[in-house]
C-alpha cells in the first residue's frame, strides 16, 4: 500500500465520507503526486501489462493505414487533427506514422495531438515521436476543426460507478476505511441512476453488481460535439461487452497479475471493461454516427493483419514464429480476438469507415479478460 495516497484517502474519507468507486479510481491512477499513472511507466514486460501495440508494430500500421482511408472519406481535409487519447509509449503512433507516410499527402496535412496527463508516459512518447506532438492534458484543448482520434485501451481505465442491488433497491459502492483496512460499503442510489440499471436486460438478484461510466459518456459526448462541427472519425478499441449488461468487472492488476484493488491504491493499474453499448448511445444521442461494435478479430482481419503478417514473416524469416504468436494474440478468440471490440463514432453523412461494413464483422459473444 502507498502510504502517501493511503493517508490522503483516508483524510479524505474522515472529512466527506465514503468515497465512491469514481473518486477512489481518479484518486488512484491520477492523483498527480501518487497517482499510478503520474508515477511510472506502466507498459511492457517489466510493468504490469502489455497493450496490443506492444505486442506488434503490425496494430499500429493498420490503424495507420485505417487513418489514411478514412481521411480520404472525410475529402482529405487539411490541415488535420490526427489525435491519441492515452498514447503509452508513443508506439501506436509511430507505427501509424511511418506506415501512412507511404501517403505524402495525409503526412503533410496531419498535425499530431496526444491526450496524456502522465509525467513518465509523455517523457517517452517524447523520447519515440519527438517534438512532432503535441501535448494536452484533457481533448477539450485540442484545437477545433477536422480530425481523427484514435483510442486503445483508453475507456477501460476511466473512472466508473458500481452498484449493489439489495433485493429491494439499487445502493452504490463506496470505499470506507474500516477496521485498518479500504472496504466496501453501501449508500443509497439516486433515482436517476437506479433507473439507469432497472433498463437493462435481466432481472437483478440481491448481490447483483451493475456499473455506469459517466466519465466515458462525457467522452463520447465531447466527440459528438466535435463531430457536428468538422469532419470527425475516432476508433475506440478496448475490451467489454457488445451490450449493456450487469456485472462486477471492476479489476486491478500488478506484475501482470490480479490483486485486490482495494489493498494498494496507487501501486496497481485499475480498470473495468467498456459498456460499448452505452458509449455508442451517448455517441449518437449527441449527434453522431456510431459504427460496430465489432470484434478485434473482425477488424483487423478485414484490414490485412494476416496478409502483413505474412509479409513480415517472408521478409525476416528468424522472425517468423514471433510475428505468428503476436497475430494469434491480437486476433485468436481465446486472446484478445473476441473480448477486444472495436467501436467508430463519426460525423452523420462520412462514409462508413474500412472494416466496418463486411458482414462477417458481427459483435461477438462476451468473455473474460485473459490475464495481462
Amino acid at each position: 500500500m502507498d502510504d502517501g495516497l493511503s493517508a490522503l484517502l483516508r483524510q479524505r474519507i474522515a472529512a466527506k465520507g465514503p468515497l465512491s468507486l469514481a473518486d477512489y479510481m481518479a484518486a488512484c491512477l491520477g492523483d498527480p503526486r501518487f497517482g499510478y499513472y503520474m508515477t511510472r511507466d506502466p507498459l511492457g514486460r517489466g510493468g504490469d501489462f502489455i497493450t496490443a501495440p506492444e505486442i506488434s508494430q503490425m496494430f499500429g500500421e493498420l490503424l495507420g493505414l485505417w487513418a489514411v482511408d478514412t481521411w480520404h472519406k472525410m475529402g482529405a481535409p487539411a490541415p488535420l487533427h490526427l489525435v491519441e487519447l492515452g498514447p503509452g509509449r508513443g508506439t501506436l503512433a509511430k507505427d501509424a506514422l511511418r506506415a501512412a507516410a507511404g501517403a505524402p499527402a495525409f503526412a503533410a496535412a496531419a498535425q499530431l495531438h496526444l491526450v496524456e496527463t502522465s509525467p513518465p508516459l509523455r517523457a517517452a512518447q517524447a523520447a519515440a515521436l519527438g517534438d512532432r506532438p503535441c501535448w494536452h492534458d484533457t481533448l477539450a484543448s485540442v484545437p477545433k476543426g477536422p480530425a481523427i482520434i484514435l483510442a486503445n485501451e483508453f475507456l477501460d481505465a476511466l473512472p466508473i460507478h458500481q452498484f449493489e442491488f439489495d433485493g429491494d433497491a439499487w445502493r452504490e459502492r463506496r470505499v470506507t476505511w474500516a477496521d485498518g483496512r479500504f472496504a466496501w460499503t453501501l449508500t443509497p442510489a439516486s433515482a436517476a441512476e437506479s433507473a439507469q440499471l432497472n433498463a437493462r436486460p435481466g432481472t437483478p438478484r440481491a448481490g447483483t453488481v451493475s456499473e455506469l461510466a459517466p466519465a466515458a459518456g462525457a467522452i463520447a459526448g465531447a466527440i459528438a460535439g466535435r463531430a457536428k462541427d468538422a469532419a470527425t472519425a475516432a476508433l475506440f478499441i478496448d475490451y467489454g461487452p457488445a451490450e449493456s449488461a450487469h456485472g462486477d468487472s471492476f479489476q486491478a492488476v500488478r506484475n501482470h497479475r490480479p490483486v485486490d484493488p482495494l489493498t494498494m491504491p496507487g501501486a496497481a493499474d485499475l480498470t473495468a471493461h467498456v459498456d460499448f453499448a452505452a458509449f455508442a448511445a451517448a455517441a449518437t444521442g449527441g449527434g453522431a454516427t456510431a459504427h460496430g461494435p465489432i470484434s478485434q478479430r473482425a477488424f483487423l482481419t478485414v484490414l490485412g493483419l494476416p496478409t502483413r503478417a505474412n509479409r513480415l514473416a517472408a521478409g525476416n524469416p528468424v522472425q517468423a514464429a514471433a510475428v505468428a504468436a503476436a497475430q494469434h494474440r491480437l486476433i485468436d478468440p481465446a486472446e484478445m480476438g473476441i473480448l477486444f471490440k472495436v467501436l467508430a463514432i463519426t460525423s452523420p453523412g462520412l462514409a462508413t469507415p474500412a472494416g466496418f461494413a463486411d458482414p462477417a464483422s458481427a459483435p461477438a459473444h462476451n468473455q473474460r479478460r485473459p490475464n495481462p
